[in-house]
């Protein structure tokens, strides 16, 4: 069975922004690193709550998953846009006014995370995964990413969620709520 989350766009501007927040206090967040941590996040925040933070998808890139629409709005900020991914005026302007890319891959936020857009356990999930992982190298990162749900997909092919769910302890329970969110 296949799951799909729905993407929240704002959320996921603020979700990176809140990494970014966190991250840039002692590291300079990358296009790499702040996809990692998301990754991260987001596979703690299923296995405990049911759900990905801003619903995103990931695909098994060379260096590790990678959240699929965030890294449209990063690429929409470099300036080399998919042409698969045509945001309206008004959220290329949220993005453009939200962060910025320097020399490629480092990432600057230009103003604070609106955390009215994250839930508690959104907050929960992001900060610890920024104090696990976001200090770690691009190797060490890229080594840890490199699980058993990004072995099961081709490079540059969706990882199907359960997939991931399969990783974890309570997949059976995960799995069966995501089929019947509301017994």
């Amino acid at each position: 069975m296949e799951y799909q989350f729905n993407f929240n766009i704002e959320k996921g501007i603020e979700s990176l922004l809140y990494i970014l927040d966190l991250l840039e206090k002692t590291v300079q967040p990358t296009i790499h690193s702040v996809s990692k941590v998301l990754y991260f996040a987001d596979k703690e925040h299923l296995e405990k709550y049911g759900r990905f933070i801003c619903g995103d998808n990931y695909y098994a890139m060379k260096h590790g998953p990678v959240p699929s629409q965030i890294y449209n709005l990063l690429k929409l900020v470099r300036g080399d846009l998919s042409p698969s991914f045509q945001p309206s005026a008004e959220i290329s302007e949220q993005v453009l006014h939200a962060f910025k890319i320097v020399d490629k891959h480092d990432i600057k936020k230009l103003r604070q995370p609106n955390t009215d857009f994250l839930s508690d356990s959104d907050m929960e999930c992001l900060n610890h995964s920024v104090t696990k992982y976001g200090g770690l190298s691009f190797t060490k990162l890229t080594e840890l990413s490199h699980d058993r749900a990004w072995e099961s997909a081709d490079e540059n092919d969706l990882i199907d969620v359960e997939d991931i769910i399969k990783t974890f302890d309570n997949s059976i329970e995960i799995l069966e709520h995501l089929q019947n969110p509301h017994p």
